[in-house]
């Protein structure tokens, strides 16, 4: 069986069903300097002849072979149901990374950063726009960790016209939902150490549990208040109790191996499931993409 179909296969058996879900598929990526690379892709729809609503996911730290945590499936699962097109774009099979980064201290996982993906998440959204079954002015975005941070680095607002990707950026994702991102980063104008103040090009939710020792709660809260304060388009909620990775169907546990930026040490992180935020999460970011998405530019839910 060829790799990727096996991955691919793996990866379905996350998700129970695959829903009609394309494994042949490949995008393109054209890098700053020009290089293009092809991106494997899975694709997801509803029943019916659209034209759908669709959500881009971007994967965590872990991709989407042997070792995926999951989540970006579980979601995919939901959002179907939930009458979106949902596109998961590869960033680690092609680049080396196919068993991900979580654990990979090597210098070649900055070549997956999460601000070096951002260029994958405007490719998939080209790639949608394609797609007659898809309404291309009305496509969120969405990721958890890795993915996290990098849905937050594809919707700061850029800062000039001049900037990489600002065209894209202005007429691009309609909103975006980050799940557990890592905060404490440069975003636009908003700093490391707290400062500033992070610029939305769309309406932003980021959702996070409260026991995160992997990219923890206060950053974000830090974050989101700041862009509040600015009459910036960005909302938080965090679950008390919850670890990393709430959305996973795994139990909770300490993986010593793990690179964690935020530990005395640099290594070692907590994640797992919690049923309640789980559940909780999915009642929420359905609300969320039903008013910024599915209604955007005031349109019909096309299903």
């Amino acid at each position: 069986m060829p790799m990727r179909r096996l991955l691919f296969a793996l990866f379905c058996s996350f998700l129970e069903t695959c829903f009609g879900a394309t494994d042949d598929l490949s995008i393109s990526m054209t890098a700053a300097d020009g290089t293009v690379t092809r991106i494997p892709a899975t694709i997801s729809k509803p029943e019916g002849v659209g034209p759908f609503p669709a959500i881009v996911i971007m994967h965590d730290c872990s991709g989407v072979g042997p070792r995926s945590s999951g989540a970006p499936g579980r979601w995919a699962k939901e959002l179907v149901k939930e009458g979106y097109v949902v596109l998961i774009p590869d960033s680690f099979t092609t680049r080396g990374h196919a068993g991900g980064v979580c654990t990979d201290p090597s210098p070649s996982r900055a070549e997956v950063n999460p601000y070096r993906r951002v260029r994958d998440a405007y490719a998939a959204l080209d790639y949608l726009r394609t797609l007659p079954y898809v309404d291309g002015k009305r496509v969120g975005l969405m990721g958890g960790s890795h993915g996290g941070l990098t849905t937050l680095a594809t919707l700061v607002a850029p800062e000039n016209d001049a900037e990489p990707l600002a065209q894209e950026k202005r007429a691009g994702f309609v909103a975006g939902v980050a799940l557990y991102p890592g905060c404490a980063a440069r975003l636009g104008r908003w700093r490391a150490n707290a400062s500033g103040v992070y610029r939305a090009v769309a309406p932003v939710l980021i959702l996070i549990g409260d026991k995160d020792d992997w990219t923890p709660a206060e950053p974000c809260r830090q974050l989101a208040e700041a862009s509040q304060a600015a009459g910036e388009p960005v909302a938080i909620k965090v679950y008390a109790g919850a670890y990393h990775s709430f959305d996973n169907a795994s139990p909770v546990r300490y993986v010593p191996t793990r690179v964690n930026a935020n530990s005395p040490t640099g290594r070692g992180a907590t994640t797992g499931g919690d049923p309640a935020a789980w559940a909780d999460s999915i009642r929420t970011v359905s609300a969320f993409f039903d008013e910024h998405v599915r209604r955007a530019a005031g349109m019909s839910s096309g299903h």
